[in-house]
Order: structure tokens, then sequence, then C-alpha cells
């Protein structure tokens, strides 16, 4: 798991560098920004590579720390300070369990190293079987935070006040995978209490719906992507949440969540990216009721979207399509077995109308932007295609997102991917 989380993280992050050259080309904090933007790769890795929780919460708040500089860059907007703060301010209510739940794991197994807390397991399920639930519901607080699930989701939209890479950067790589991350490595905990999972996969299941729908309200085209990055962090939850229907679903769920986290960082870096694209073409503006028909002006912009947008629907044979359909067969496994089976197939339910919400809205705002009467803002003085610093990262993530949606190999390789996760030690 660990290996897979630096691959996607700093391969990503590679992608979102060289389109920041180009997009921040001019800036007068250029330096400022790259050097929070460094900060914040470095800090999730560290955090990915942590071999206790508290080693992990150190870089955890490095990211929130990071998060907060690049969210307020263009700190003299009032509009963007106000968006930084609330993400820290937020995300420090998350921090507050996560911190708690950390104690609560050294008082009871007097350590916090992820080894040897997963091996005193049994032993503590003889003695304290209870207290397995408290920590777990503190631990999820924290995850909720920094991965925006209600009520905690509302710093996440807001975060788009910063400039297009740092959605980017937060949204397909860092800071909200952090929260997935957590809750997956410390799958051995979780599966001890099935009330905990039954909360996991029920956030998870009413923030991936109600994001989706506020999706469709949209017409800020960031905002349409931050509202559905939101719903898909809840997709990982429902599938995490499954984790404890059966010992034979435990693997394969985690591994669900983990494969649709993998894929979703690549479209969503490249949903991301073409939206700056176009709202550098666009000069700034990013209402897509004041733009139309863009497909002519913005050629490799629009091809590119248009991979993003099937991906994130789950257009058959995309990238997307295969790991959703991950998710929805751990979901319907969980219908099965377990002593819950109404509440997961609830559960189950939500998943579906999610789906069909998901690839609703994401064509409605690729119709929107590229289709139609060709139709520019005031501000937009000469509509183009964006340099090539800013579209080779587009057709590299292109071809990050199809080689996904090759199953074979995935789909031979699903139960291994996150072995570590269910035994006891960093790969």
């Amino acid at each position: 798991m660990t290996a897979l989380m630096l691959c996607t993280i700093t391969f990503v992050s590679l992608l979102v560098s060289i389109y920041a050259s180009g997009y921040m080309h001019g800036d007068p904090g250029y330096p400022r920004f790259f050097a929070a933007f460094a900060l914040f790769v470095f800090s999730m890795c560290m955090l990915v590579l942590a071999d206790n929780y508290l080693t992990m919460f150190v870089f955890w708040e490095g990211v929130g720390l990071c998060s907060y500089l690049l969210i307020g860059f263009w700190f003299q907007k009032p509009s963007a300070a106000a968006a930084a703060r609330k993400a820290f301010v937020v995300n420090r209510i998350g921090d507050f369990g996560f911190i708690l739940g950390i104690f609560l794991i050294w008082k009871t197994f007097g350590t916090v190293k992820f080894s040897e807390v997963f091996d005193l397991i049994p032993h503590v399920a003889t003695t304290n079987p209870e207290v397995f639930t408290s920590i777990c519901l503190l631990l999820f607080l924290g995850a909720m935070g920094k991965s925006a699930q209600f009520p905690l989701h509302v710093w996440l939209p807001d975060a788009m006040e910063g400039p297009t890479p740092v959605s980017a950067l937060i949204h397909a790589a860092t800071m909200v995978t952090a929260g997935v991350y957590m809750v997956a490595r410390s799958t051995p905990l979780f599966v001890m209490s099935s009330t905990a999972q039954m909360v996991v996969s029920g956030i998870g299941a009413i923030t991936a719906l109600l994001a989706a729908l506020t999706a469709l309200t949209q017409y800020d085209l960031k905002r349409v992507l931050a509202y559905s990055t939101v719903s898909q962090l809840g997709y990982l939850f429902m599938a995490l949440g499954a984790a404890s229907v059966s010992p034979k679903l435990t693997t394969f769920a985690v591994t669900a969540a983990m494969f649709h986290l993998f894929t979703h960082a690549f479209f969503k870096a490249l949903l991301f990216l073409g939206a700056g694209s176009v709202m550098h073409s666009m000069g700034d503006v990013i209402d897509m009721r004041r733009f139309s028909g863009l497909r002519y002006v913005m050629p490799y912009t629009r091809r590119t979207f248009w991979i993003g947008s099937a991906a994130l629907a789950g257009f058959p044979f995309m990238s997307g399509f295969w790991s959703k359909d991950e998710i929805l067969v751990a979901l319907f496994e969980g219908t099965k077995a377990g002593g819950h089976e109404t509440f997961f197939t609830v559960i189950l339910g939500v998943a579906v109308v999610t789906a069909f919400l998901t690839a609703f809205y994401s064509f409605r705002a690729y119709n929107m932007t590229f289709l139609g009467e060709e139709r520019f803002p005031e501000e937009a003085h000469h509509p183009h295609e964006s340099p090539p610093t800013m579209t080779l990262p587009l057709f590299s993530a292109c071809f990050s997102v199809r080689p996904a949606s090759m199953p074979g190999s995935w789909r031979n390789r699903r139960r291994s991917v996150v072995t570590a996760t269910t035994r006891t030690t960093t790969p």
C-alpha cells in the first residue's frame, strides 16, 4: 500500500509541477509557491512512509499547514484568505479526534507503532474489546476532516480559491487521500468494531450522495470537480466500511478502495488541470454560463477533458469503470454476509444512484464547456489553447488513465496490493 501511495503521489506531483511552471509563470510569488508545493509533497510522502501513528500525525499536521499556505497563496484576495482559514479550522476539528485516538491507542497498547499495535490486537480483544470502537471512531473523525466527509466537507469546495495546480494536487494525490490512507492502514483495528465500520460506510454514503446532488447545481467548473472529489471520497469510505463484514471480504474491500483512490488520482488531476487550462484561456473566468463551444479554440484540452470525464463517469472500459465496479462488488458481497444485510443493501443502493449522478454531472460540465455555440467572456481577449508546459501534462495524465483501464494485471494482483494492510508492517 505504501508503494502504491508513493507512486501515485510522486507521479501526479511531477505532472502538476510541470503544469504549474507554465500556469504560475510571471506570478511574483513564484518561488514561494514552489517552496510550499515541495514541502506539501514531502509531508505527504513522509506521512505514508511513517511506521507509527505519532510520526504520521506530525506529517499529517505538515500537510495541513501546507494546504493553508497554498489555498491562501493569493492572500490579497479576501475570499482566498477566508478559504484558507476555513480549511485550517475545520481540519483542526478532525485533528483533535485523531490525536485523542492516538492517545487512546498508546494507553491501551502501550505503543503507537503499527506492527506492535496490530500484534497486540488479539490480547486486547479478550480483555477490553469495547475500546476498539472508541479508538476507531476517533481515528475516523480525523479522516473525516482531512478527507472532507460530511459534515466536515465544507472546506474543500472553498479551497478552489487557491491556484489551479494546488486544487489538482489537493484533490488528486495529497491532503484528501491522507484520511483514506490512514483508515485503510488501520484496517486491523477497524475490523474489530462492526459499529465503527458501519459508521464509516454510512458517513461515506451520505457524503457521496449529497456531494453528487450538489455538483448537479454548480456552474463554477472547479466547484463541480470539487464536489465530485467529495463524492468519490465517500465511495472510498463506503468500501472501507464493508471490510468488517467477513474476513474474506476484508482484503478485497480495502483493495477496491485503494484501486479507486489510484485511478481517481489520475483522472481527477487530469480534470483539474483541464479546468485550469480553460480558466487560463478565458481570462480567469470559470463560470460555465459565460462561455461555451470551446472545442475548436482548445482542441487538446477538449480531448483530454473528455477522457477524464469519461473515467470519472465510469464509462465502460475506462479506469473509473473498473475501480467503481470493484467497490460495487465489495458492497454487494456485504449484503450477503455479516448480519448487516439490510444496512449494506441501502449502502449499495446509494452507491448505484451516486454512480448515475456522477455520470450526469461529469458530462454536463463537459457539454456546457466545450459544446454548443461558441461564446467567450469579455475577459478572454485572445482565446487560445494553453502552452505546451500546460498541455503536455494533460496528455501524460491521459496515458496514465488509459493503461489503468486494462483490467487484467490489476485483477490478477488486486489481493496483493494491500496485503501489508492486514498484516503488521509497512511495505
